[in-house]
């Protein structure tokens, strides 16, 4: 099995900075694709940030500028640095990754639980 563990979030006021932190273990051959994705209620989730293993990132228009997404490929994990925070990033986040399973040699797409970012004006 595979499991995404995210931290981090929290409440911060407006211009603060969080950063999140997500942890995929289990039985993992590889990781491709990490990202953030975030979702406010009756609303779609939209892409915040990703990150390819060789280090190729893309953001969204909102966040350019003020979000760096990295990752530890021998920790297998995934970070979003918020920085210049503003009401409207209040979200809940969920980080994503494709797995290659261990065994098998498929990729499968995982989600994490989410984790609730509240920025206050």
């Amino acid at each position: 099995q595979v499991q995404l563990v995210e931290s981090g979030g929290g409440l911060v006021q407006a211009g603060g900075s969080l950063r999140l932190s997500c942890a995929a273990n289990g039985d993992i051959l590889r990781i491709n694709v990490m990202g953030w994705y975030r979702q406010a209620p009756g609303k779609q989730r939209e892409l915040v940030a990703t990150i390819t293993n060789d280090g190729r990132s893309n953001y969204g228009d909102s966040v350019k500028g003020r979000f760096t997404i990295s990752r530890d490929n021998a920790k297998n994990t995934v970070y979003l640095q918020m920085n210049t925070l503003k009401p409207e990033d209040t979200d809940v986040y969920y980080c994503k990754a494709k797995i290659v399973r261990l065994g098998t040699g498929f990729t499968y797409t995982y989600w994490g639980q989410g984790t609730q970012v509240t920025v206050s004006s």
